[in-house]
């Protein structure tokens, strides 16, 4: 009697030269999309570098723009802790959660918060003027033509325009402040490269792991591709969180912890272009492999190596080693530390939760 099930493979037989044959048409299939992918990501490439560049970009804009404060003082009154805690007490209040990085001011306008941009820059600049100094300025000047100014005019501020070619210099200096820098001539150029060649692979990611999943898929049973979809596409939805966390939460609190010493020992930043590259896509990506947590607690556990019993009873330990873990994977400060290890916790009781909730037949053998 005929079994119920068939595996497609079971009529097929392929010697090893059809196997090699195979697999040298899926490789070439791959390296044609690896191929479209760069060359399309070397037309977007300033705009890849520029969604790149935007939380070292911002975070310069906002460094500019706090209270310089004495830097003699802050030589002298080094105290790590104490920054650290009034760094959480600003980042975790209502206004920093929401706002970002960027204070409240009733007296600042939309139009006063300078962002990078490559718009021409005007020779004019605005400032403000009190009217009472203004006016004793003129009367001591000439006193039949300005009277003294009333008490009154000491509390008005006056807001002109002065125009000198000068002051274009002067703005573009403090634009070049906030911006990262290249040290060579060819930096620049290498580093374009090197996003677009990088940005190609992301992009043509998807169309290279169908390949290989094509050759892949011709050796497993039906059951083994059913568990394949299910996890791999866990696998790349914990990726792409972890990735995403990284960029868009870990970076705004890491780079202006960072940044806050330079201005407590009275360094100026200048960040170089192509290792702000290089750090903004390592540590997205040790974040994403560091969220396939659950899926290794489940691979270990259906092997038999460990029980969900073991993983229960040796938490305090699995916890020191994700410290220690993030501590090694990260940048030397304890924000990312903090950030790399909270979500990787709640990652391990995730993997407990997911021991218990998969079959126990073991999807790997």
């Amino acid at each position: 009697m005929a079994p119920a099930s068939k595996d497609l493979f079971d009529d097929s037989t392929m010697s090893f030269g059809e196997h090699l044959e195979a697999l040298r048409v899926h490789l070439w299939k791959a390296l044609i999309g690896v191929f479209i992918g760069v060359v399309f990501a070397l037309f977007q490439g300033s705009a890849i570098i520029g969604i790149v560049r935007g939380p070292i970009d911002r975070a310069l804009v906002n460094y500019s723009e706090e209270d310089v404060h004495d830097d003699t003082e802050a030589l002298q009154n080094i105290d790590f802790w104490q920054k650290a805690k009034r760094y959480f007490s600003e980042q975790f209040s209502t206004d920093a959660l929401f706002d970002g990085d960027e204070k409240t001011d009733p007296g600042k306008t939309e139009a006063d918060v300078p962002e990078v941009s490559s718009a021409p820059v005007s020779d004019t600049i605005r400032v403000a003027i009190n009217a009472g100094e203004l006016g004793e300025a003129l009367h001591g000047v000439d006193p039949k033509a300005y009277p003294a100014p009333p008490e009154e005019a000491r509390t008005v501020s006056l807001n002109l325009n002065l125009s000198a070619p000068e002051f274009r210099q002067f703005k573009l200096t403090a634009e070049r402040a906030r911006q990262v820098v290249a040290l060579n001539v060819q930096e620049p150029f290498l580093t374009y490269l090197k996003v677009s060649m990088i940005s190609g692979l992301v992009l043509a990611s998807p169309w290279v792991f169908y390949q290989l999943w094509m050759f892949v898929a011709a050796g497993l049973f039906p059951h083994e591709r059913k568990y394949v979809y299910l996890y791999g596409t866990v696998s790349g939805v914990l990726f792409l969180v972890g990735v995403v966390f990284c960029f868009y939460l870990v970076f705004p609190f890491v780079l202006k912890f960072l940044l806050g010493f330079n201005k407590l020992i009275g360094v100026h930043p200048q960040i170089r272009l192509s290792e702000w590259i290089s750090f903004a896509v390592t540590l997205p990506l040790l974040f994403g492999v560091s969220f396939q947590l659950p899926l290794v607690m489940l691979f270990l556990e259906r092997l038999s190596i460990l029980s969900v019993n073991d993983f229960r009873d040796k938490r305090r330990m699995a916890i020191l080693v994700i410290a220690i873990l993030s501590m090694l994977l990260t940048p030397a400060d304890p924000i990312s530390m903090l950030m790399m290890m909270a979500p990787l916790v709640l990652l391990y009781e995730m993997g407990i939760g997911l021991c218990l909730l998969s079959p126990p037949k073991s999807p790997f053998g």
